[in-house]
């Protein structure tokens, strides 16, 4: 029995069908309160790009789209290019800013810190996760669990200035 048979095999689980292929999970959206801090955590300290900012100021509510791409001279200069460049992408960032939340010391979201616990966090993929970790280390990035605390000595979480945890860690095995 091949891997994906036995994994297949679980209850629930169904092989995939013809006509789901060609989709692509795009991505995940975070509100956030400040959007000037959330912007320089996710482009300063984890080095995405925003690729596409959406305003919906009727709505009160904007939309910032950001990708890890290592040349931002693939990302189409213009419309609908460009649009059409971020939704074939995989694992984009969507970031919604409610208009006035960062000056309402009552605005509250859940950010998977609260009960009932639902959301988790998302995962930054790294080649070196020692080093990554030291560089947010010196960049005074919060942690919410380090290389050295507790049994997995291979992943790391962050905090975002919004407390969302972001997952740190290398695909290799480290040495």
């Amino acid at each position: 029995m091949s891997l994906q048979e036995q994994l297949n095999a679980n209850p629930g689980v169904a092989a995939r069908d013809s006509a789901t292929h060609g989709f692509v999970f795009n991505h995940t959206m975070l509100r956030v309160k400040d959007i000037a801090r959330a912007l320089d955590f996710y482009t300063r300290v984890l080095g995405f790009t925003l690729v596409r900012r959406r305003d919906f100021d009727e709505a009160k509510f904007s939309l910032y789209f950001l990708v890890l791409v290592d040349d931002a001279s693939q990302i189409p200069a213009e419309e609908p290019a460009r649009g059409e460049w971020l939704l074939s992408q995989r694992g984009v960032l969507e970031l919604t800013h409610n208009h006035g939340t960062q000056d309402d010391a009552e605005f509250r979201y859940h950010d998977g810190n609260a009960e009932p616990r639902g959301f988790g966090h998302i995962c930054v993929s790294v080649p070196d996760v020692e080093a990554a970790c030291a560089r947010f280390e010196d960049l005074g990035v919060a942690f919410q669990k380090r290389l050295t605390d507790g049994r997995m000595k291979n992943i790391a979480f962050i905090k975002d200035p919004d407390g969302y945890w972001v997952e740190i860690l290398q695909p290799t095995a480290r040495v």
